[in-house]
């Protein structure tokens, strides 16, 4: 069930330029002030200059924020010449290897701080050092750098590739490989097997990131692979995206989302949509005209497991055993479809004031000093990167499809009917599942799901059952993105003899919920030189739930068949009024451009569109300390200066 089962996933998102101080990263600061710290050096990048140290026995690695490091000891001096672990512990770069985590956001969270601890307090073995691996510290400040630009940070300088690291030649140390696993590792494809083969099995995380990494290689033309970050426990969250141009927004080209396995107990989803990118990627090889038209017309993006961690507890107890609970969690004990902040309370209090924006609601403050899953974390900021349209999370526990709100109107009540604004639209999109599904087509009662059968196997969230911090909701009220929940079955973990029937069952639902995509319009919104309107708001009367357009000026509406009203608007732009006309049947979205004129003074007292958060992603001007600093404002004469840029 959705809640019992599971629900939901979401899009855009703008997260807190700063989180509110934590008690703790204060207080690390502070003991980091009572070390003799680390004076710049003459270097050009101001780094703190030591001598190497030498080899020295070797002793228990007892360092917290390398608990999980993958050696067990190390030695001292250090190479920056600590010679101690209580000086390691209070230097300046081992307190900022603790709290990178929190200004990240938890991007690049554990391998930065792994890489940090492996300079820090490298491994010894036999009383011998043993330095990390330069190629590692490359691929890693490529992929790394941009969310250290994001918040004005420069590059620490211990972490410089070319110093305190080696070369593969030289026999260096992969701080990084446990991390990895066997995933490097890659298995021949099966021989003899025609391009149309699928494998209806189970896969572990290694597997699964082997299969898709294989299936991208083997369609390079429209899929590859990409992860939005790591578990609590390390492991990737994968995504495999297909388009006719990977990697790449194209304008007015729909983006849609499909994630499975948010409740690790509930597998179903995780492996229909490894059959689906094994699917996408033999239909292109074979020509197929249905796979190339949406692969040429809509972007992709398919996330198979969102709760690796939580999969491996179920996994250990085995397909068929259907126990509810056990893996449903996170490594945390959290439910990650409770996780999300509640906006749906904050929309009842707007939409009871009377206010007229109720939608691309902010996330309160509070909400991050709450525990937040790095799972959630990384689908808000994926969420963010990408302007998603719509998206469906697969769960297991019911065969139903639901719809926001998740979270009822009327919160004493368990279960009472709360729609939203685009109540027919989602109905219509929930039926492009439901209705071409032949189990939840099915007329008996004794069914799976038998309870649903008079609603047509599609039913409103809270009237259902009610519950808050659902990922569905938050989609809808804090991005552009609608997104259903699809509950696949009453067995939650199946047998591998029953992954080909449940393939057969949703391979032409999950089809036809991603051509849903293309029911509405679409279009650009433009200045009079047709220079990209970004942030302009397209309206709809009757329907009090605005959508957004991308930095390119391009915008998707989903809509109903019928006639509409449709505006867009823009600070500092006079409103345009257009009337369309949505068919019954339409299979690419009707195109409404919109071009609006200035009007020579920026409305409700705001500049252009977008410059607020420009200016916060640049920085403050005039040489202004970055929003990060004051955390180090207490290490006095030891701050590192070395960080900024």
């Amino acid at each position: 069930m959705a809640g019992g089962g599971g629900r939901a996933a979401q899009c855009h998102i703008t997260e807190p330029t700063m989180p509110p101080p934590s008690p703790l990263l204060l207080l690390m600061l502070l003991a980091a002030a009572t070390s003799p710290g680390c004076e710049p050096g003459q270097d050009p990048v101001g780094g703190c200059q030591r001598p190497p140290a030498a080899d020295s026995a070797c002793e228990d690695l007892r360092l917290q924020t390398c608990a999980d490091a993958p050696y067990g000891q190390t030695a001292f001096p250090t190479p920056l010449g600590h010679r101690s672990r209580r000086a390691l512990e209070d230097s300046v770069e081992y307190v900022l290897l603790g709290v990178l985590p929190q200004l990240l956001g938890g991007q690049c969270d554990p391998d930065l701080r792994l890489l940090g601890c492996a300079v820090l307090a490298p491994p010894c073995e036999a009383g011998r050092r043993l330095r990390p691996c330069r190629h590692v510290c490359q691929a890693l400040r490529a992929t790394c750098r941009p969310a250290l630009d994001a918040i004005g940070m420069a590059w620490p300088y211990f972490l410089d590739c070319g110093d305190h690291f080696a070369a593969a030649a030289e026999g260096c140390f992969d701080p990084l490989e446990r991390l990895r696993g066997d995933l490097e590792e890659d298995e021949p494809p099966p021989s003899g097997l025609p391009p149309t083969f699928l494998h209806f099995a189970h896969h572990s995380h290694a597997q699964m990131v082997r299969l898709l990494r294989r299936t991208a290689a083997r369609c390079p033309q429209v899929a590859r692979t990409y992860s939005i970050g790591r578990s609590f426990h390390g492991r990737d969250l994968l995504v495999i995206e297909f388009s006719d141009r990977p990697g790449q927004h194209e304008l007015m080209e729909p983006e849609v989302k499909l994630v499975g396995n948010m409740h690790g107990n509930e597998v179903a989803g995780r492996e229909l949509l490894l059959l689906l990118a094994q699917f996408l990627c033999s239909q292109h090889l074979l020509g197929s005209r249905r796979v190339g038209r949406l692969l040429n017309s809509t972007r992709l993006h398919l996330l198979p497991s969102l709760n690796p961690d939580g999969y491996e507890v179920a996994a250990a107890e085995g397909p068929g055993y259907n126990s509810w609970t056990s893996g449903r969690q996170n490594a945390q004990s959290l439910d990650l479809n409770r996780n999300f902040p509640d906006l749906t309370s904050e929309y009842y209090r707007l939409v009871g004031a009377g206010g007229r924006s109720s939608d691309h609601i902010p996330i309160p403050q509070d909400y991050w000093a709450g525990q937040v899953a790095p799972e959630t974390r990384a689908v808000m900021k994926w969420l963010d990167s990408v302007p998603f349209l719509l998206s469906a999370s697969l769960h297991g526990g019911d065969l139903v499809v639901s719809y926001p709100f998740d979270f009822s109107q009327h919160p004493g009540e368990e279960r009472a009917f709360s729609p939203t604004p685009d109540e027919k639209m989602f109905k219509l999109l929930a039926r492009a599942y439901a209705d071409v599904h032949p189990a939840m087509m099915e007329r008996s009662e004794h069914r799976c799901g038998g309870s649903f059968l008079s609603r047509g196997s599609v039913i409103n969230g809270a009237d259902w059952y009610s519950f808050t911090g659902g990922m569905s909701d938050f989609n809808y009220l804090h991005s552009n993105c609608f997104e259903v929940t699809v509950e696949l079955g009453c067995v939650k973990f199946p047998p591998e003899e029953a992954l080909y029937p449940l393939w057969l069952q949703n391979k032409e639902p999950l089809l036809s919920f991603l051509e849903a995509a293309h029911r509405g319009i679409k279009g650009m919104v433009v200045d009079p030189s047709g220079k990209p309107v970004k942030d302009a708001r397209i309206l709809v009367k009757g329907i009090r739930h605005d959508v957004t357009t991308a930095p390119g000026g391009d915008y998707w509406r989903l809509l109903p068949p019928g006639s509409h009203i449709v505006m867009a608007q823009a600070p500092g732009y006079s409103r345009v009024v257009k009337k369309v006309t949505i068919p019954a049947r339409m299979r690419t979205a009707g195109r409404v451009d919109f071009v609006l004129q200035p009007r020579g003074a920026w409305g409700g007292g705001r500049g252009p569109p977008g410059d607020a958060q420009d200016q916060r992603s640049r920085g403050p001007e005039g040489g202004a300390k970055p929003w990060w600093w004051r955390y180090f404002a207490a290490l006095g004469g030891h701050q590192p200066r070395w960080l900024l840029p």
